[in-house]
């Protein structure tokens, strides 16, 4: 593992800060050598905002926040540091991310038998109370200004493969049931969380022509991608409506698939598995969260098509995942021009998580930045309550 990665990332980090920024050009390091490239960017660790959760900055034009040349003048609110970054264009997300949500506080009321195979989904509340996606949760609730000042989500994706896998899921699986549109990405964090080999965990991203570090990164903040451990594959997931000659590959057009009413569609990938003293692994499909369909596939190495068809009654996203080792980007089926919506519970989940984590995090604010923490939860519980009172679920028992 870790052979032949072609994309690398070195982030520079807060105890080595003053003498990693030297590196940073905004533009691949010059000892790539095609097609291996490796670009300079920065975790948030160490500083500022790190103490709600590391966010990994990739693709930037400037590697420091203004009003300063290091790292001690930083945003102690994440969202702070985001909207900075994605002024510039870049592609982020938190890294590490179920560290703080693995300790659990209790789980949300009327939730028993809801959880999901494998526990994803679940509805125990974390604690919130460590470095990973933690202030995740009201982060995806906001739109910031990108580039041309137009409006762009605060966060591209969330790390995966890296951390206890039931919590990196889950947060991805209720924030995908809410609506948001957030892709996974593959991580290793070499050598601060992984320490034995470069790519335990990582991203595969498809890109046309020539591969450079912008195609390679731009599909993964477009969910062009699948997230692997390297012993396992899943390509080119496509989704096609059975009765019309309408089809979406992952990571292109929104990765939707718009139906007029309900419908039938295909769902398919090129799957395969090489994995010591495994003779099958099971190939799931999840629409909403929850496993609608299986199959088995053989490891021995050799690429299958894996194909599935599913009765799409309301708009939902849907992907194809290997537990634990690997998991395709979803493709979103609109129905109807509805929003996808996957339970309720998802999102009531995500607002008591607003409420925890603004309760473990809002003392590593600084006092300069609490109004501006306050008003982004605030705005968080306003999305989520919404969510709520909008959900068709509740509609019907009006």
């Amino acid at each position: 593992m870790g052979e032949d990665l072609k994309v690398g990332c070195c982030l520079t980090w807060g105890p080595c800060f003053d003498f990693q920024k030297r590196f940073f050009t905004g533009e691949v390091a010059e000892q790539s050598k095609y097609p291996y490239t490796l670009r300079y960017d920065v975790e948030v660790s160490g500083f500022g905002s790190h103490a709600s959760g590391h966010l990994n900055l990739l693709n930037l034009k400037e590697q420091i926040y203004p009003g300063g040349e290091s790292k001690d003048h930083w945003p102690t609110l994440g969202l702070n540091t985001l909207k900075w970054a994605k002024r510039q264009g870049a592609v982020c997300g938190p890294a590490h991310s179920s560290i703080g949500l693995t300790h659990t506080i209790g789980r949300l009321p009327d939730t028993p038998s809801k959880d999901g195979l494998n526990s994803i989904p679940n509805f125990f509340v974390p604690a919130y109370d460590g470095i990973g996606a933690n202030e995740f949760v009201m982060d995806v609730t906001h739109n910031v200004p990108g580039p041309d000042g137009k409006p762009v989500p605060a966060v591209d994706f969330i790390s995966t493969m890296n951390t206890e896998r039931v919590a990196e899921w889950n947060m991805w699986y209720h924030v995908l049931n809410c609506g948001f549109r957030v892709a996974a990405s593959g991580e290793t964090d070499f050598p601060c969380m992984s320490g034995e080999r470069v790519g335990i965990g990582r991203v595969y991203a498809k890109v046309d022509g020539r591969l450079t570090f912008d195609k390679w990164v731009r599909s993964i903040g477009a969910g062009r991608s699948y997230v692997s451990d390297g012993r396992c594959h899943l390509l080119d997931f496509q989704a096609h409506a059975i009765k019309t000659d309408r089809h979406v590959d992952v990571g292109v057009d929104g990765s939707e698939l718009r139906l007029g009413r309900p419908g039938r569609v295909r769902l398919s990938t090129d799957g395969a598995a090489l994995i010591d003293q495994v003779g099958y692994v099971l190939v799931e499909l999840i629409v909403n969260g929850y496993p609608v369909a299986s199959k088995s596939m053989k490891a021995d190495g050799s690429i299958r098509k894996v194909e599935f068809e599913h009765q799409f009654e309301q708009s939902g996203w849907a992907t194809i995942r290997v537990f634990p080792n690997a998991h395709t980007n979803p493709v979103y089926v609109v129905v109807g021009d509805k929003p996808v919506r996957g339970t309720v519970d998802s999102a009531r989940w995500c607002l008591a998580g607003v409420e925890q984590c603004w309760k473990s995090k809002q003392p590593t604010y600084a006092a300069d930045e609490q109004a501006d923490a306050k008003a982004a939860y605030d705005h968080a519980r306003r999305v989520y309550q919404q969510l709520i009172d909008e959900h068709p679920d509740n509609q019907r028992k009006r």
